[in-house]
């Protein structure tokens, strides 16, 4: 893999990774680690938490898995503190986890329109305030992962565009409040990615993915290297005067407007 950063550069730090179980988070909290950060993984399901941190941690590096639910603010306020046992107090926190499927919104029950938002927004929410309690007073890089469906209306995602939207407002009020504690609060945007369950969804068939690829500017799926590239930015001294940021890693795509998502 190629590193485009000093080696060690996050040397003594250590990062949360909610969502870290595969995908991009699971590339973040990787690179984080190779770059020198303790890494704790945290996400819903036990056997991959475990599985992402046996991973970091045959490659050198030093990781834990946690299993916590980002919807149970309790459960995330015990992984802090797990954390910050194992570990010691994160100073890197990534909230990552997510939630999508592809449906008009006549299509959508409360229940499926609230679990999204519940896990994208709520669980950014419940993530970065367990978080403050733990951090306050130290140089803090909190990241949010949105989505282009932040800021363009697609079809079918009413429910994930409302969530997203939510996040990265909630991003800078953050930012605003907390900037004074010395925590930076920061999100990444991410488009079309190369092997994450996301686009799988939004673009099953090669079909779509082709389709896909023709409305991207830079015409092509990124890769879950070039956010996690992204991340260690936002997490490093690099970015210290940046705070309520919201950067777009999608090759364009968010320039172009309305998109219909999961045609075959």
């Amino acid at each position: 893999m190629t590193n485009i950063y000093q080696s060690e550069m996050l040397s003594g730090q250590v990062a949360y990774v909610a969502g870290g179980s595969s995908g991009i988070n699971l590339q973040i909290a990787r690179y984080f680690s190779e770059l020198g950060a303790s890494v704790s993984i945290v996400s819903r399901t036990a056997e991959k938490v475990d599985a992402a941190a046996a991973l970091i941690n045959d490659i050198g590096g030093r990781a834990i898995g946690i299993a916590a639910d980002v919807r149970n603010y309790d459960a995330i306020v015990a992984s802090m503190e797990q954390t910050k046992s194992d570990l010691g107090a994160p100073t890197i926190v990534v909230s990552g986890a997510a939630g999508n499927f592809v449906a008009p919104a006549r299509e959508i029950s409360p229940n499926g329109f609230k679990t999204v938002v519940d896990i994208d927004l709520l669980g950014t929410f419940n993530v970065f305030r367990a978080a403050y309690d733990v951090v306050t007073g130290k140089n803090a890089s909190f990241i949010a992962i949105s989505a282009p469906q932040a800021s363009q209306p697609y079809y079918s995602q009413s429910h994930v565009c409302a969530a997203k939207a939510g996040v990265e407002m909630l991003t800078k009020c953050l930012a605003m409040e907390w900037g004074s504690d010395g925590i930076r609060v920061n999100a990444i945007a991410p488009g079309p990615i190369d092997g994450t369950v996301g686009m799988d969804k939004l673009a099953p068939t090669e079909a779509a993915r082709k389709a896909q690829e023709q409305k991207v500017p830079l015409s092509r799926y990124g890769t879950v290297q070039e956010v996690a590239n992204l991340a260690v930015f936002l997490a490093s001294n690099a970015s210290q005067y940046m705070t309520g940021a919201i950067i777009p890693c999608d090759g364009g795509i968010g320039l172009v407007g309305s998109l219909e998502v999961g045609a075959a």
